[in-house]
């Protein structure tokens, strides 16, 4: 394999709001701060593994409610209910100001890692409300990839292995609470770049962030190890 160069990212860590659109959610607060707004802890997350691996980070903080950086400009959820109805080019200056400057980050890192002979790792860190629309999430730990794509399958495969030898008491699946392989910018990413890249999503379940600290902060330095040594072996 080429030499490898490793990106850490997170579309959603934060629930920030514009100042230009703070009327649109004056009343939401709750909203904003819920699984709907932002991916709570994920942005913790993404800055202990950006330290320990160690890799460059790429974040952003604005809430996914005013522009989704995880999808697609053609997918439903790309805008909010807060934003769908606004005039069009009040939304290609949401996507012009919020959306493209991030995406473009990403992309060009890539591209300029990939002009140097390397090979991509990117992970994107997430996490999932435990609960949603009343049906209890059984995971603790999601990782999302290609399963067609057998680079990905197999580093996913070995980092489930590491991440349960250090935790076995936690439940860790592929491909849930979603698929790896529906739109979001890792699949974006993939048909632009290639068996050159390997993009993969990190899921946490929100009980552990909002469970405490010393709980979370001691899975965030496994899930850290864990990857250190999946990354080792690949």
């Amino acid at each position: 394999m080429n030499a490898l160069r490793v990106l850490v990212t997170c579309e959603h860590g934060g629930h920030r709001v514009p100042a230009a659109y703070r009327r649109l959610f004056a009343t939401s607060a709750r909203v904003l701060r819920s699984h709907r707004g932002w991916d709570c802890g994920a942005l913790e997350l993404a800055r202990r593994m950006s330290r320990g691996l160690p890799a460059p980070l790429i974040h952003a903080t604005v809430t996914r409610l005013l522009v989704d950086l995880n999808r697609s400009p053609g997918n439903a959820n790309h805008f909010s209910r807060y934003t769908i109805g606004l005039a069009d080019d009040a939304k290609a200056a949401i996507v012009l100001r919020h959306y493209k400057p991030y995406r473009n980050e990403v992309e060009t890192w890539i591209a300029q890692a990939k002009s140097a002979g390397a090979t991509v790792a990117h992970f994107s860190m997430h996490s999932f409300t435990p609960v949603l629309r009343g049906q209890v999430r059984q995971a603790d730990i999601g990782l999302l990839y290609d399963p067609r794509r057998n680079a990905e399958k197999d580093f996913c495969e070995a980092w489930r292995q590491q991440i349960v030898r250090l935790r076995p008491d936690l439940r860790v699946r592929k491909n849930y609470p979603y698929l790896g392989i529906t739109d979001g910018f890792t699949t974006h990413l993939r048909r632009r770049f290639g068996a050159g890249y390997l993009g993969i999503e990190l899921e946490v379940n929100q009980r552990w962030p909002r469970d405490g600290k010393v709980r979370w902060q001691r899975l965030q330095g496994e899930l850290v190890a864990s990857l250190q040594a999946a990354l080792a072996i690949m």
